[in-house]
């Protein structure tokens, strides 16, 4: 995983900011986390020292177990359906009621 450019440059100074979650509401405090504590360890300890902070920002930001929990769903729920344990009107869930949040 590179958290730092190639190449610094005032250029990469200006845009780095660019390309961040500070703008979104999800993760921002995850990422600020992490930035914070990588900015206290520096970048080489800092990522044995704030490895399970990156760890949950990165999975906050791209949602890996979330789409693996959802595929492994879908695929059960294929293999059901092909071994006839659910009929074809049971195959996937019924939308949650309006009121059942």
């Amino acid at each position: 995983m590179s958290l730092s450019p190639w190449l610094k440059s005032p250029f990469t100074d200006l845009t780095g900011a660019i390309v961040s979650h500070q703008w979104y509401g999800a993760c921002a405090d995850m990422e600020m986390k992490a930035l914070d504590c990588l900015e206290a360890y520096g970048l080489d300890r800092g990522l044995k020292k704030c490895d399970p902070l990156i760890r949950d920002f990165t999975e906050c930001a791209l949602k890996i177990k979330q789409f693996k929990r959802m595929n492994a769903i879908r695929w059960e729920r294929n293999r059901q359906y092909w071994a006839g344990e659910r009929s074809k009107e049971d195959r996937w869930s019924k939308s949650p009621t309006h009121d059942s949040y």
